[in-house]
């Protein structure tokens, strides 16, 4: 593919067809130093345009890990994390989950070690001027491990089970755009009429064997993105009808094959010789993930020992620890991880938000960032959008004020206080430290919490409907990623039961926006609106750690903790 310009206009000389004629403008605006180098290159790789000639504009040759030498094949690729229930990737909760899944089937679009959203199963894509059809062509000569060919049947099955309400899956708030509300004729237990969201008629369109297009009722930029995410794994056209079960029938596109499963003991991929993998040469035999439970202390002996090869992630308290042990890497990543206090607005007494408020008025985010997280990361806003996602607006820094939360409880009805409870689970220990601050932080004010320090398990059981609970959120390349999945009404991730129409509309705008800085200022009216109406106490956003055996090459710590194994090798 050939690329230049003709005065500040970007023209291509490919295979026939034109870049999106926005991209034209991100090349202006770079080339006038109004748009840096990390938001043009994931704003015209988002439109479409390859990675190598978007890195190729701006001069540079993208980041990759040097290889100290030729890569090994062979070797059984030992990773210690939990292994949960991995059934049906469509209401996958977990990047555990899609870590074990991530092997064997696919998504069309992955987010590399750059964040940048790179084609996978999906060979490219085209967004139309206005964002609203968008046509992704698919890999052709890749099969399945039953020996079937992958193609748009598999995209189009796979899109309709998960905006069918039935399912249950997140992906339709990621896919919101594909969707609409209908009137089930019921009344819901608030004595309102209950509404459901389902696929809009001809969203998913198959248009031959290899291509897919996607019509929505409105503009959406983040579409290849949410096509990255855990749960957005493309399933085998049968996957429903064969019971939804990818753990009892694991048919993949993947490089690795499932040959054992057991919940909380362990997971073993194998590598697929059936036929060669679309992707290249794969120089792992086996990966085998072993769950250590909830103690870290059984984790490090393993990692000391020798026993597993690398972890999904080190808590911030074992730092000092890892990098004390000779035979241990430890790999740092700056993301979008983040943990929320969030209060469900349907439920007494934060369906009040003058007491919202009132808690939200306790906290000093910077005080909690550096006593829990040790300052390794950056502080949050109480708005879930974060420095680094191309559209945040910064707003005005939030200060902790005694005699607002005073006011806001008197005006509350509550002058001489209230007693609250947040539940949050026992592991990893910086969430119930957050909780632990959040407590001492809000009794000067005559806020009483207990905290209710529960079982991983048990608090994933009732995090969506729990009134005040401490909820960990994973990394998402884009701003509205995050507020579309949890923000929202009606949206299945949604466990604020936050609704507000004139919010919904902001989202709507944001999506439609090409121009990174105008889209940045309809951010700031949604993240205002999110940080006024307090149904979140977000204190930072936070590194994350991966720690690795000397002895492992190609890897690297993924901003959402994913697991990308295909180019690793065991020296």
């Amino acid at each position: 593919m050939a690329i230049h310009y003709e005065g500040n206009v970007l023209k291509r000389k490919s295979y026939g067809a034109d870049i999106h004629p926005v991209i034209s403008d991100y090349a202006a605006q770079f080339k006038a130093g109004k748009l840096n180098r990390r938001d043009f290159i994931q704003s015209a790789t988002r439109l479409g345009m390859s990675a190598g000639a978007a890195f190729a504009i701006t001069g540079v040759t993208p980041s990759r890990q040097i290889l100290a030498a030729t890569p090994k094949k062979g070797g059984d690729f030992r990773v210690s994390m939990n292994v949960k229930d991995a059934s049906d990737p469509a209401i996958y909760d977990w990047s555990e989950k899609g870590n074990v899944a991530r092997h064997m089937c696919e998504p069309l679009v992955q987010i590399d070690a750059n964040n940048i959203a790179r084609p996978h199963l999906a060979a490219g894509w085209r967004a139309s001027n206005d964002l609203k059809t968008w046509t992704f062509k698919l890999r052709e000569g890749v099969t399945w491990s039953n020996g079937d060919s992958f193609g748009a049947d598999d995209v189009v099955a796979t899109v309709r089970r998960w905006l069918d309400p039935k399912t249950g899956s997140s992906n339709q708030g990621r896919f919101a755009a594909m969707t609409t509300l209908i009137d089930t004729g019921k009344i819901d237990k608030h004595g309102k009429p209950e509404k459901s969201r389902v696929a809009r008629a001809g969203a998913v369109e198959k248009v031959d064997d290899h291509t897919v297009r996607f019509h929505l009722a409105r503009p959406d930029l983040s579409l290849p993105e949410s096509f990255a995410d855990y749960p957005a794994l493309i399933t085998h056209r049968r996957f429903a009808e064969d019971g939804a079960n990818l753990m009892k029938n694991p048919i993949g596109t993947g490089a690795f094959k499932l040959k054992q499963f057991a919940v909380g003991e362990k997971a073993v991929l194998d590598k697929r010789r059936d036929s060669p993998y679309w992707g290249g040469d794969i120089y792992l035999d086996r990966i085998t993930y072993i769950d250590h439970g909830d103690d870290p202390a059984a984790e490090i002996g393993a990692l000391a020992s020798g026993q597993v090869d690398a972890n999904y992630q080190s808590s911030v308290e074992q730092v000092d620890t890892i990098r004390s042990l000779p035979n241990l890497n430890l790999l740092e990543m700056v993301t979008a991880q983040t943990g929320i206090a969030r209060m469900k607005v349907t439920a007494q007494p934060f369906n009040n938000k003058n007491i919202r408020k009132a808690v939200q008025a306790c906290v000093d985010h910077d005080r909690i960032l550096a006593i829990v997280y040790r300052g390794l990361g950056a502080v949050a806003e109480d708005h879930h959008v974060a420095p680094i996602h191309p559209e945040y607006a910064a707003l005005p820094k939030l200060r902790q004020d005694y005699a607002a939360a005073h006011r806001y409880l008197a005006a509350a009805g509550r002058p001489n206080g209230i007693k609250l409870t947040i539940d949050c689970v026992a592991n990893p220990a910086w969430e119930q430290n957050v909780c632990k601050a959040l407590v001492e932080m809000c009794k000067p004010a005559g806020i009483q919490i207990s905290i209710n320090i529960m079982p991983g398990g048990s608090y994933w059981d009732r995090w969506m409907t729990t009134p005040f609970g401490f909820t960990s959120w994973t990394h998402r390349a884009l701003g509205v990623q995050v507020l579309n999945l949890a923000y929202r009404s009606g949206v299945a991730w949604n466990e604020t039961s936050y609704a507000n129409p004139a919010f919904d509309a902001l989202l709507d705008q944001a999506g439609g926006v090409t121009d990174a800085n105008d889209r940045r200022m309809v951010m700031a009216q949604a993240e205002a609106m999110l940080q006024d109406d307090a149904i979140i106490s977000q204190s930072f956003w936070r590194s994350v750690f991966v720690a690795a055996n000397k002895r492992v090459h190609g890897l690297y710590p993924h901003v959402a903790l994913e697991h990308h194994f295909n180019k690793v090798w065991l020296a």
